[in-house]
């Protein structure tokens, strides 16, 4: 199948910095322009009209990315031809994503299968808005690997029968840290800096991020929660950190599988190059901090019931932050 039809990179400014940085330009050049479309392949469609969540990064009015999930029978996404992706589902009112979703606006999505660790991702702009329905017309479609991915199932679909009810919270309470310190999976959003113009390479991105229990960390600095993410190794196209490169913003979105609600926040976003823990977190390149802005919980988001987590094989040789404090204590 035909890759990136350009004469240009498939990549941004800030995407192609972070790849020379991290010393994998040329073959995220190479791989890129192979695998980077400006359509969906017809593996693709099939495999957005199989699932019942589609996770969602958008941009709302002052620029600030947030990250949530779309839910609805499976088959609520299908793609009527290559270029274009229907959603019947929207956002609830209550979820600071919601404002992100508006015609014109760029958009991104991960459909993913958690249980077979499918996922593929499409970034580009909302062309059409229905009353219970989106439709966005692609700029960018790749498939990505299943490293990190903690494979769940849900044994029932979310209740839509009960109301998505999200509330902004005043400071990251007690619920937020324990959303935060059981968390094995998390999707975060960021945006180019010239998200929504006529570049398809400039958009809104929406990342899977998966670890062991306590692989993010939460701390107060200055008076800001502050969280911390380890970056280990993926792709190399750099998609989340070549947009932080430019614009340096972000929205996380924390499942929390056990009660089929979410904390989704959105900050200052800023990538750690150099520390003294990463000597000692197992498997981590790089960190990216999150200075917390606002928080919101949103609760009946997801489905409460799933399966048993079976763990990604890549975590093995993956750290968490209780492992770096107790190295730090062992050298004093």
């Amino acid at each position: 199948m035909s890759g990136w039809p350009h004469p240009t990179s498939p990549y941004h400014a800030g995407e192609m910095r972070v790849q020379e940085q991290a010393g994998a330009r040329e073959p995220a050049e190479r791989i890129g322009r192979r695998s980077i479309r400006d359509y969906l392949s017809e593996q693709h469609r099939d495999f957005f009209s199989l699932l019942s969540y589609l996770f969602v990064g958008t941009v709302d009015a002052a620029g600030r990315p947030w990250a949530s999930v779309l839910t609805g029978p499976a088959g609520f996404a299908h793609s009527p031809d290559p270029k274009r992706l229907t959603a019947a589902s929207l956002l609830s009112p209550d979820d600071p994503a919601h404002a992100g979703l508006r015609l014109g606006a760029p958009v991104a999505l991960v459909g993913m299968q958690l249980h077979t660790r499918r996922r593929n991702r499409l970034n580009g702009r909302i062309d059409r808005m229905g009353n219970a329905s989106f439709e966005i017309k692609v700029d960018q479609s790749f498939g990505n690997c299943p490293q990190y991915i903690q494979a769940r199932e849900p044994l029932v679909a979310a209740d839509r029968s009960a109301a998505v009810r999200g509330r902004r919270l005043d400071g990251f309470d007690d619920a937020a840290e324990v959303i935060v310190a059981s968390a094995d999976t998390c999707f975060i959003a960021t945006a180019s800096l010239g998200a929504g113009a006529d570049d398809p390479r400039e958009g809104v991105d929406v990342s899977h991020r998966g670890g062991r229990l306590g692989f993010i960390r939460c701390r107060l600095v200055a008076g800001q929660i502050v969280l911390t993410i380890p970056d280990f190794a993926g792709n190399s196209f750099f998609n989340t950190l070549g947009n932080i490169a430019v614009n340096p913003v972000a929205g996380l979105f924390v499942p929390d599988f056990s009660t089929g609600a979410a904390l989704s926040l959105t900050g200052r976003a800023e990538i750690v190059w150099e520390a003294e823990e990463l000597e000692s977190f197992a498997g981590a390149k790089r960190f990216l901090n999150i200075a917390v802005d606002e928080t919101y919980l949103i609760e009946n988001i997801l489905p409460k019931c799933w399966t048993d987590v079976a763990d990604a094989p890549q975590l093995a040789a993956t750290g968490i932050w209780s492992e770096v404090e107790q190295a730090r204590r062992h050298s004093i």
